[in-house]
């Protein structure tokens, strides 16, 4: 059985902006990954990007410099 870990989510509103993101942060040399969206969460396209806590910062500054827009910044346990 795999341990459950705290994650940092992020959703968006369409999935262009979802695939956008994954792709800038590739790019940027970021961590994280378009995962579908967890069923504890009912927002945006149905794809999320999940990422390290620690990344929380890192990614929020890219996404500005990108202007890349999300929906929903949480912590979910998966």
């Amino acid at each position: 059985m795999l341990k459950k870990e705290l994650h940092l989510i992020i959703t968006f509103r369409d999935t262009v902006m979802a695939i956008r993101m994954e792709k800038a942060m590739k790019e940027a040399g970021l961590p994280g990954r378009i995962i579908p969206l967890p069923s504890a969460i009912s927002a945006g396209c149905g794809l999320c990007f999940m990422a390290p806590l620690e990344a929380r910062e890192a990614l929020q500054q890219e996404m500005e410099k990108q202007e890349i827009t999300w929906e929903l910044i949480t912590e979910l346990m998966l």
